[in-house]
């Protein structure tokens, strides 16, 4: 049963990253009702990719560091689009949106869960350069640049899941990920993820 279980979850956030606008329309016509586990499914898979993502970050430091900087990455991440995620809501419903709150979370869930897999295919990348030039304001160049990418990638990604879900208002409510960035960048900043010096 519980092998039955975590197939289905897994089939779900396939179809969710292969097809993110139709496997958010289907919950907003009601085609489809996903069930808890298909929600935790999705948020497992965007905390698998912050965390893992964000060990890398600490590999100058030496193991407790990896293991804080994986668990801090989570923490900001899932902060910032919490933090946010009401913002979204209320401004979308003040110039006229129609979606319900739970359309409004899927598409933030959905588009996180793809983020995931796209921090997890980054890490190479950060973990060749962070180890081939371990100066701490390359480092950070390397690590914006990747979030840099994976953030674009997200918009796009969100923009289309919003544009499916809302036709006449289009890509506008990606304005909002504005804030998610600028409340993710403190948090970084505010756990120190962003301090790439080396391990005593």
């Amino acid at each position: 049963m519980a092998t039955h279980v975590v197939r289905a979850g897994f089939a779900h956030v396939l179809s969710a990253l292969r097809e993110p606008e139709d496997f958010a329309q289907r919950w907003q016509t009601g085609a489809d009702r996903y069930p808890a586990r298909v929600w935790l499914a999705l948020m497992l898979t965007a905390i698998a990719g912050t965390t893992t993502y964000g060990m890398t970050m600490g590999i100058l430091g030496g193991t407790e560091r990896v293991l804080m900087a994986g668990l801090s990455c989570t923490l900001a991440a899932g902060l910032a689009w919490g933090i946010s995620l009401p913002a979204l809501y209320i401004i979308n419903s003040i110039l006229g949106s129609r979606l319900s709150i739970s359309a409004t979370v899927l598409a933030a869930l959905v588009t996180t869960s793809w983020g995931g897999p796209a921090m997890i295919a980054s890490i190479p990348i950060n973990w060749f350069f962070t180890v081939a030039v371990p100066h701490e304001q390359f480092i950070l160049v390397v690590n914006l640049l990747v979030f840099t990418g994976v953030g674009v990638a997200m918009i796009d990604v969100f923009g289309r899941v919003m544009r499916r879900l809302e036709p006449a208002r289009g890509r506008l409510p990606t304005v909002w990920l504005l804030l998610v960035a600028a409340i993710g960048g403190e948090l970084f900043y505010f756990f120190g993820l962003f301090n790439f010096t080396l391990g005593s």
